[in-house]
């Protein structure tokens, strides 16, 4: 099962939801993004938010057309994307994709890159991937794990979250690494590329933030 999560986040850089529609999959709207869902003609299976980012016509509209609508005060401990992902990660899916969660508020962006760790530090399977018009990014705790060629999105970064990321290792990148250290703050694995199909990343120790993006 994949979980397909549509935050507020600006609509100019959301990809084309639709492509992003399996038989297996179902649909999570955050506050804004139910109705963005449903303008679109995609269904929301679930729908969670305190929606004052809505007007009064936008929810009803919202509250007619949502069978499961979990609503929660503003005045609460957690982001409405939190209380999906929460939600999302209890349901053991294989995949959850996060529309809609980068652009505009640069602390509610920041927020969601965290929110990606989550599965990481609980040691879960589950993988989340964050998605918009220009970038993919995942975490990844210590490893090795292979990675395909993307034409769309040719870069790739690797960036720490732990303060330091031990024997990180790159195969099959224009700029190879060998069992090196690298400390948070460092941007030594900045706009990498592939030059095979696919290549490998391994490291020993630490948390890896990975984006794929293009210009």
């Amino acid at each position: 099962m994949i979980i397909n999560i549509l935050g507020g986040g600006p609509a100019d850089l959301l990809p084309e939801l639709n492509n992003y529609y399996e038989a297996d999959s179902i649909w999570v709207g955050v506050d804004r993004g139910v109705y963005t869902l449903i303008s679109s003609g995609i269904q929301p299976d679930i729908a969670f938010g305190d929606f004052d980012s809505v007007s009064t016509e936008e929810l009803t509209e919202i509250e007619k057309k949502v069978k499961h609508l979990e609503k929660f005060k503003p005045e609460k401990n957690e982001t409405d994307m939190e209380l999906a992902l929460n939600w999302a990660i209890k349901q053991k899916p294989d995949q959850i994709r996060v529309f809609g969660a980068s652009g505009g508020r640069l602390d509610h962006f920041f927020a969601n890159v965290q929110l990606l760790i989550k599965p990481v530090l609980a040691g879960t399977e589950t993988e989340i991937f964050l998605i918009d018009r220009k970038n993919i990014i995942f975490v990844k705790a210590a490893g090795k794990y292979e990675i395909k060629k993307m034409y769309e999105k040719k870069y790739i970064s690797f960036i720490p979250v732990t303060l330091n990321i031990q024997d990180l290792t790159l195969e099959g990148f224009k700029y190879p690494l060998k069992d090196c250290h690298i400390s948070i703050g460092s941007t030594l694995c900045i706009s990498n590329e592939l030059i095979r199909d696919c290549g490998t990343f391994s490291f020993s120790e630490g948390i890896l933030i990975v984006v794929r993006s293009n210009d």
